[in-house]
């Protein structure tokens, strides 16, 4: 039994497209497949992303640049990936700078709470994709259009709302706030790696609560 996803994003003249395989007789045995031509400058790069089940479960990522009629191969990158999961890929731009980007789905943590990705920025002048290599750090993690960061929910014992910023291959943590044990707690964090408490006294409010900013404090509505 064949399942063909069609999944259609435009862009401002014309619409490209890109679809979700499951089918293990078909893509080479892939369980999923994934393909976009609107990661980075639109309709000249396309992601290829495959996800296979043998004894373990790992995902391939492959970059094409267009080149005159021809697909060239750029990059290619194999991870091992959480069983349960679909990928759920998400191509959009995590760092305003009018390209898109990619995230998939690789684990989940915390009862299904804390879902976890990894995130790869595409890097214009190179024609590559950056693979943040501790965006796994950051469950939940988001594009935060307010303050132009990455934001992060975690959740355990309490909540914690984190803003990093995206610093070459890595997310580097500039502030937090923290819901636990009837305590709200905000952190700044400076370049250095010093950290301050800007905040700490007693909270009885909801402690499942993801913020969008820490100074002044404000919560995000509805679906985040």
């Amino acid at each position: 039994m064949i399942c063909l996803i069609i999944v259609l994003s435009s862009c401002s003249e014309n619409k490209q497209q890109s679809f979700i395989l499951v089918d293990k007789s078909l893509a080479n045995n892939a369980e999923e497949h994934y393909v976009d031509s609107t990661i980075g400058v639109r309709g000249k790069y396309k992601i290829d992303l495959k996800k296979f089940r043998t004894d373990s479960v790992y995902v391939e990522i492959k970059l094409y640049k267009k080149d005159l009629s021809n697909w060239k191969l750029v990059q290619n990158f194999h991870f091992l990936k959480n069983g349960v999961l679909t990928c759920d890929v998400e191509i959009k731009d995590y760092n305003n700078d009018g390209l898109n980007d990619c995230t998939f789905k690789s684990s989940i943590a915390a009862r299904g709470a804390n879902e976890i990705k990894k995130l790869f920025i595409f890097n214009e002048k190179e024609g590559k994709l950056t693979f943040i290599k501790n965006s796994e750090d950051f469950p939940n993690l988001q594009y935060n259009e307010d303050l132009n960061c990455i934001d992060a929910f975690r959740v355990y014992g309490g909540t914690q709302s984190v803003f990093a910023k995206i610093e070459g291959d890595s997310l580097k943590e500039y502030a937090s706030v923290e819901l636990f044990d009837k305590k709200i707690t905000i952190i700044t964090t400076a370049p250095d790696g010093s950290e301050h408490v800007i905040r700490n006294e007693t909270y009885e409010g909801d402690s499942y609560i993801r913020f969008k900013n820490f100074s002044p404090l404000e919560e995000y509505k509805g679906n985040y």
